[in-house]
């Protein structure tokens, strides 16, 4: 059973970095990472170059907690996310993101923070 998580870790690992070898946040267009858990969706804004993190919300923060309910499904909430994050990023003059997906494939809760972010007025 071990083994089995090991294999299932490590693929993920390689699949992470495959994805993120080919992206990387600067200052005029910083990236929007997505990583999810069996319940909350985190999203943070990460300009790599200086190694700041921009804006960050996720469905278990305070700042996220009053707009999402529990009668949201998750896809709801995560799109409410991906809004909620291009509001922020709008406030500090963000315009254009590029958008990292992690391992994940791009459907489900992750396709709902980005179609989140552009109805919010990122570009991605």
């Amino acid at each position: 059973m071990a083994d089995r998580n090991v294999e299932k870790r490590k693929r993920a690992e390689r699949r992470r970095r495959r994805v993120r070898g080919r992206i990387i946040g600067t200052a005029e267009r910083p990236r929007l990472t997505v990583a999810k858990s069996l319940k909350n969706v985190f999203v943070q804004i990460i300009d790599d170059v200086n190694a700041v993190t921009i804006v960050a919300a996720a469905t278990n923060s305070k700042s996220v907690a009053a707009e999402v309910t529990d009668k949201m499904t998750k896809v709801e909430a995560a799109k409410k996310v991906g809004e909620i994050v291009a509001a922020e990023a709008k406030a500090k003059g963000i315009e254009s993101v590029v958008f990292d997906r992690n391992q994940y494939r791009y459907h489900g809760r992750i396709k709902a923070v980005a179609e989140g972010a552009r109805s919010g007025g990122l570009k991605l």
